[in-house]
């Protein structure tokens, strides 16, 4: 086990057109055995990072520290590092079994082991029946979990996983995250994974850092992000349905504090549910940004009312479209719920689910009533 450390690193692609700060000033350390999730939208700078750190991009600016050893100089092939692609890279010639254990030929490990990692792993990722086919003749996600397993197979410092189950079918992906984290968390490996999807994220990663623009957005705990979000970017980024946000105006007492929301909606909170340093600061912050996850959202007797826009059931939760002032806000209830498009709702929301931020910085001020 190795710790790898990421400090203020850049990745810059130069062209004629003009300069692409893709990665800026990234400081990111990953403990030793650890699940960390690279998570962003397209383009966010999270597979340059990966890249940079498997040796396949020259990094700009900073460095990169793997069991404290410096190897953003080093050749791919020097730094000990296992990666599974997105696109697989797969061996043409070789079969699938050959195509697993080609790492394992350069070490000491007798024949007899080889095989036996190998059928390990290719039994864990569901592709025993086509060991002896080669790549042309099995599907991409069968591909896909031969590319991840010939990574996993290997005994390396550090594991990068590229998008490594986005051609899987989601019942099959379901089955394999919970897998290939037992067999990490087993085997101490630290381990970075690149995802869009937040699902696999949440599940495989014991931290997550989040990414916009190049720029690390937050990085912490899944449960920190959903609860306690940096930022207003982080906050609507996470979750499914995105959070509901208000522009506010506030307005603060000795007994009370109030938001009067966009749409007329105005919110009141008795000052004993607000701490006193929160109440300070929102008596000189006449604005801000305010975010409602859709499970907070209750419908019920509330202040906030609307029309129902669109109710639906998804199997184990309900999601209420509702217009509120205008504006379309997402309520998800755990029950199933009956409500008819055009009827009348009233939605209510206590002040431990709600999250201040800055309209102007987007950084958070208060979650659930304390300063952030």
């Amino acid at each position: 086990m190795a710790e790898l450390v990421l400090n203020r690193v850049d990745k810059i692609y130069r062209s004629r057109k003009g300069d692409v700060h893709a990665v800026q000033a990234l400081d990111l350390t990953v403990k030793p055995g650890e699940i960390v999730a690279l998570l962003g939208s397209s383009g966010c700078g999270k597979t340059s990072t990966l890249r940079m750190i498997a040796g396949f991009e020259d990094v700009t600016n900073g460095s990169i520290t793997l069991g404290a050893k410096p190897i953003h100089t080093l050749a791919p092939a020097q730094r000990g590092v296992a990666m599974a692609f997105e696109a697989y890279s797969l061996y043409p010639p070789l079969t699938i079994a050959e195509n697993m254990s080609f790492a394992l030929k350069s070490s000491k490990l007798p024949q007899a082991e080889q095989d036996s990692r190998v059928r390990a792993m290719a039994e864990m990722l569901e592709i025993s029946d086509i060991l002896n086919r080669y790549p042309s003749s099995v599907s991409g996600g069968q591909q896909q979990r031969a590319s991840l397993g010939r990574a996993l197979v290997r005994d390396a410092g550090l594991y990068l996983l590229d998008e490594p189950m986005g051609q899987l079918e989601p019942q099959l992906r379901a089955v394999l995250r919970g897998r290939i984290k037992h067999y990490l968390r087993e085997h101490k490996c630290t381990t970075i994974l690149v995802t869009h999807d937040q699902t696999e994220a949440n599940a495989l990663a014991d931290r997550i850092a989040v990414m916009e623009g190049g720029v690390l957005q937050q990085y912490a705990t899944p449960a920190e992000l959903k609860v306690r979000p940096a930022n207003l970017f982080t906050g609507t980024f996470i979750g499914e349905p995105p959070m509901n946000v208000f522009a506010a105006d506030v307005k603060t007492s000795a007994d009370a504090v109030s938001f009067m929301v966009d749409g007329g909606t105005t919110l009141s909170y008795p000052a004993a549910d607000m701490s006193a340093a929160l109440r300070e600061r929102l008596a000189t912050t006449p604005k801000i940004s305010l975010g409602i996850r859709p499970y907070a959202l209750h419908l019920g007797d509330g202040p906030v009312k609307g029309k129902v826009m669109a109710c639906q059931w998804l199997g184990d939760q309900t999601h209420v479209a509702v217009d509120v002032g205008g504006r379309t806000v997402v309520s998800v209830s755990q029950e199933r719920v009956s409500r008819t498009p055009g009827s009348d709702v009233s939605l209510n929301v206590a002040a431990r689910d709600l999250h201040l931020f800055d309209p102007k910085s987007g950084m958070a001020i208060a979650h659930g009533g304390t300063l952030a």
